[in-house]
């Protein structure tokens, strides 16, 4: 790894961590949901804003949500309520329709969502998008990437995804997008390959309009590193990630398995060029979420030092079924010391 230029602080200590959604706990006053997790932050107009996936008990397949914070509250990893379906007010509502998008998500569904405002040089105008990977054909994959659109009043489907796999080493499917819009680029960090295959490689590229003209798909870290998602913030230290690295096989997790943390200048297109990773969460047991994944970071608005990270977790139900687990949604919240 190269050097870090300009060092933010090394140490730092575990403010809290808090248990947001999980399914034993029930989603009062909704009756439906099954799972809420895949959570993606945003600040929209002084509102935060939680954009997550999950399943839908009666519904087929993966879908997307809402959840929000009071009207001009601060980030916090507490005071979320989940956005009700207008008519049935007992029911999640879907975060939108599948009018356009059905013949490329709605089998498979929408998964891994990522909020990103950049700019539109064919309407020019600033958009608001939500990236996600769908499934055409079962929930498994294999996956392309596309988006929902805010049309100033809802989020609008698209007919078609606008990023799908070229290349050999990507195993004819991508997923986990996470994007951020900076120097005239929607810039994106995604994964390729599959689960199943214990096969991820995490990918980059980048595109002018974040529909088109995607440039050359480039390994961003090799598949040995099992690195699944890279989250990246413009912060006073440059741009800041905090990654999550996995272990899909049945044994115990290594101790590198968890979520890490790394800065650089700019946001680069390899993570050689990032500075030296630093653990900030292990994959240990505890009760309601194990080998956390799926961050989405953004720093506290009262305590500059403050990171909150809200992460994916999942645990194993005393239930019998093909698919016996849980998964959880919570937030770390660590401090830097010094500097």
């Amino acid at each position: 790894m190269n050097p870090d230029p300009t060092p933010v602080p090394r140490s730092f200590r575990i403010v809290a961590k808090t248990k947001i959604f999980d399914p034993q706990d029930g989603f009062f006053p909704l009756d439906d949901p099954g799972n809420v997790t895949d959570c993606t932050i945003a600040n929209r107009d002084g509102k935060w804003w939680m954009y997550l996936a999950g399943t839908v008990n009666g519904k087929h397949g993966i879908h997307l949500f809402s959840a929000s914070l009071p009207d001009g509250a601060p980030l916090s990893p507490t005071g979320w309520t989940l956005t009700p379906d207008p008519i049935s007010p007992t029911k999640i509502g879907l975060l939108a329709g599948y009018e356009a998008s059905a013949p490329w998500d709605l089998k498979g569904g929408r998964h891994c969502p990522s909020y990103v405002r950049g700019w539109d040089p064919n309407r020019q105008q600033w958009v608001e998008r939500i990236y996600y990977a769908g499934g055409a054909e079962q929930v498994w994959g294999p996956y392309t990437i596309g988006y929902l659109e805010w049309d100033g009043n809802r989020w609008v489907d698209q007919p078609s995804p606008v990023f799908l796999p070229e290349e050999s080493w990507e195993h004819n499917s991508v997923y986990e997008p996470n994007l951020i819009y900076a120097d005239g680029k929607w810039k994106m960090w995604y994964v390729a390959g599959s689960n199943q295959e214990d096969y991820l490689v995490h990918g980059f590229s980048e595109s002018v309009d974040g529909r088109s003209n995607w440039t050359e798909h480039k390994v961003f870290s090799p598949p040995e590193l099992k690195l699944f998602d890279f989250p990246v913030i413009p912060s006073k230290a440059g741009y800041e990630a905090v990654f999550s690295r996995v272990w899909l096989e049945p044994s115990a997790p290594p101790p590198e398995t968890g979520l890490w943390y790394c800065r650089c200048d700019q946001p680069a297109d390899e993570l050689s060029r990032w500075s030296e990773p630093v653990q900030i969460m292990n994959a240990e047991d505890h009760g309601w979420h194990t080998g956390p994944w799926k961050p989405s970071i953004h720093y506290s608005e009262t305590n500059p030092k403050r990171l909150l990270v809200f992460f994916d977790g999942i645990y194993r139900k005393n239930e019998p079924g093909p698919f016996p687990f849980a998964f959880t949604l919570g937030c770390l919240e660590l401090e830097w010391l010094g500097g």
